[in-house]
């Protein structure tokens, strides 16, 4: 039986080195290798114009609006603009937001959550599920997502890494897990670990492109289309068919997003 094609759920388009046709290539080849549909990501309020205009351009790639945790975006977010910006077709998700303790100081946490908050809040205006971005923060993102009542809307933490116990703390609220290229690295037996155990109906995959390329691909430019290397590697740890891996990853994002057009069987995997 025909397979699902898989999805990328987290990607950065926008950021790809491409040229004048820009991002054609890296979505022919993604489709070449089986995957259907992209959700390229905001990190900033300058660039939702270009991923508003690639979304457009191409039915296969719808995007989000809001501010990393990271990014250099000062401006403080107002919750009723930012949820007017993603009033468009194609914006399914607020986000990616989050916290990150590594980039931030002891003194730049506290304008982290608040910052947070506001996403969340937007996201509930807007009744879009939340992208969350956690590095090293993961009980007080939980706690902050319960706190903002984001179990009202769900949505994806991305490029998971953490441990059972946080896993089980997000699907709790109702999140999904998204594993990236990680999956893929030699150090990482202990995600592969909480991988293996994680319910079938939690799991998401993607690349986070331009970053975080997967195992055989370590030091290049990430790429759409090694969202596929990702799915192989979550099937082997899983002792799954690929297939079945596309099947439930892709039944899951379009759960969360029902509003994206879903893709036609078919997919070569």
């Amino acid at each position: 039986m025909a397979s699902l094609p898989l999805v990328d759920s987290h990607c950065h388009l926008h950021m790809l080195d491409a040229d004048a046709d820009h991002p054609r290539p890296y979505l022919d080849e993604a489709h070449a290798k089986g995957i259907g549909h992209f959700l390229t990501v905001s990190v900033d309020l300058d660039s939702v114009q270009d991923l508003l205009a690639l979304a457009e351009r191409y039915p296969q790639v719808s995007t989000s609006v809001g501010v990393h945790p990271c990014g250099k975006d000062l401006r403080e977010v107002d919750p009723e603009s930012l949820a007017a910006m993603a009033d468009h077709p194609q914006v399914l998700a607020i986000g990616e937001t989050g916290l990150d303790y590594l980039c931030a100081g002891e003194g730049d946490r506290g304008w982290q959550h608040e910052r947070f908050r506001r996403q969340i809040r937007a996201a509930r205006i807007a009744g879009k599920p939340v992208i969350i971005h956690s590095r090293g923060a993961p009980e007080d993102t939980a706690r902050i997502l319960k706190e903002e009542g984001a179990d009202e809307v769900g949505g994806i933490i991305h490029c998971f890494t953490d441990d059972k116990a946080a896993a089980h703390r997000y699907l709790d609220l109702g999140f999904y897990l998204s594993l990236s290229g990680i999956l893929t690295f030699h150090q990482a037996n202990a995600l592969r670990e909480v991988a293996q155990q994680l319910p079938a109906e939690s799991l998401l995959v993607e690349t986070d492109c331009p970053y975080l390329a997967p195992v055989p691909h370590r030091g290049k430019q990430n790429q759409p289309a090694w969202v596929r290397e990702v799915a192989e590697c979550l099937a082997e740890v899983r002792g799954e068919h690929l297939h079945n891996v596309a099947e439930y990853t892709t039944s899951n994002f379009y759960r969360l997003f029902p509003s994206a057009e879903p893709p036609l069987r078919g997919a070569v995997l």
